[in-house]
């Protein structure tokens, strides 16, 4: 078998939130072809008993403690330095020691790296074959972060978007090829960074409909028979915070009006501050923090929603809710990546508050009933064999 280098910017287990499940569903495929030596970040302490998990699909393993607060105060290196702040962030003299160890006492002629930052370990290896896979293209992200904030933050958002383009544009022109996690974001990539946009594709997520199984009876999570909402996603994350901030505080009192019994349950691990304020604020909506699994919470609940109004690549949220058969209320940014004719099935496309509003309630007026085209959508065209064969094309370029 092939060596294979893979660097990865957070332990890709467990398979839990939307960066993970595609950078895990990678290796496990990527196992089966080649001998792996993973290079990654532990974010969380907790994460680090998975190691044990991820050891049958390695020959060998690199995974260093990254402490948030500790990598944010070395970023700011990058002030000085004048590149973005989310290369000091995951820059570890470490790992680029165990990088060029691996590299030359095992003769490595490939390797694959999962986010921009982590090209970084291959400057000096200018004779391997690589592929990049940036997911999203996140300078974007921090465009789109800065509209939404004031001074000087705003400030300091734009001045990232345009360093980590910078970057991105760099690792793009190097790469063998750049991966993204859509056509949309491809084409946005394409259009950033024109001198490389012959190189540049896309590989989309999947789901394992066999894992979300809409035919399988879970014990119900909810206490009583309301009508539930839900949302699920790691609590922490900024765009995650806005959309059920913002659906909290717009568009569920518009909902409750006129439907009193209706609960908004919000599932997802690491629920900050201002998540919990929404429960404590309203009887109508429930944080649930971590679950051990989400599958009861969306076959049990009426429909999903992704309020999502900032937005990058495909989110993982809403095709697994599409592949357990329930129906979806989503923004446009929360489906752009997903490229679903909405008409055909049961997912409703809501931008403003009281649209989305009267989507939710025309979804609840409905008999309870599987949208089991929604799940037959996601089945055609987000499976990880297909993902993966397509990895395994680009990388055998």
């Amino acid at each position: 078998m092939q060596k294979l280098l893979y660097l990865v910017h957070r332990i890709p287990y467990p398979p839990n939130k939307g960066d993970k499940i595609r950078s895990f569903h990678f290796l496990q495929a990527l196992a089966e072809h080649y001998q792996i030596y993973l290079g990654t970040f532990i974010d969380d302490p907790a994460d680090r008993q998975y190691l044990r998990q991820l050891a049958p699909y390695c020959r060998d393993i690199c995974a260093l403690e990254l402490n948030p607060g500790t990598a944010k105060l070395a970023s700011l290196r990058g002030l000085l330095a004048g590149e973005a702040l989310s290369l000091p962030y995951y820059r570890d003299r470490r790992l680029q020691a165990w990088v060029d160890q691996t590299v030359a006492g095992q003769g490595i002629t490939r390797a694959l790296i999962f986010s921009s930052p982590m090209a970084q370990y291959l400057q000096n290896h200018r004779s391997l074959r690589w592929v990049a896979d940036l997911v999203d293209v996140d300078s974007d992200k921090w465009q789109q972060y800065a509209a939404a904030k004031t001074w000087p933050m705003n400030w300091l958002y734009r001045r990232e978007a345009e360093k980590l383009l910078a970057f991105e544009r760099q690792v793009a022109a190097n790469a063998g090829a750049t991966l993204l996690v859509s056509m949309q974001e491809a084409q946005l990539l394409q259009r950033l960074a024109p001198e490389a946009a012959g190189k540049i594709g896309y590989v989309n997520n999947g789901v394992d409909s066999r894992y979300f199984d809409a035919e399988a009876v879970y014990p119900s999570p909810y206490p009583d028979s309301r009508p539930v909402i839900v949302f699920t996603g790691v609590m922490d994350y900024w765009a995650n915070v806005d959309a059920v901030c913002w659906f909290a505080k717009q568009v569920m009192p518009m909902i409750t009006q006129q439907l009193p019994d209706a609960r908004f349950y919000i599932v997802g691990s690491k629920p900050v501050t201002a998540v919990l304020q929404l429960a404590a604020n309203d009887p109508a909506i429930i944080v649930t923090g971590r679950v051990d699994d989400v599958r009861p919470y969306l076959a049990l609940a009426r429909l999903a929603v992704a309020p999502l109004r900032i937005a990058r690549g495909v989110q993982n949220k809403v095709l697994e809710a599409m592949a357990m058969a329930k129906p979806v209320v989503v923004t446009s940014a929360a489906l752009e990546g997903i490229g679903v004719d909405s008409q055909a099935l049961r997912v409703s496309v809501a931008d403003r508050a009281d649209d989305f509003a009267g989507q939710v309630l025309a979804c609840l007026a409905e008999p309870q009933q599987r949208a089991d085209d929604n799940r037959s959508f996601v089945q055609n065209n987000f499976s990880w064999q297909q993902s993966t064969r397509e990895l395994f094309e680009v990388l055998e370029l």
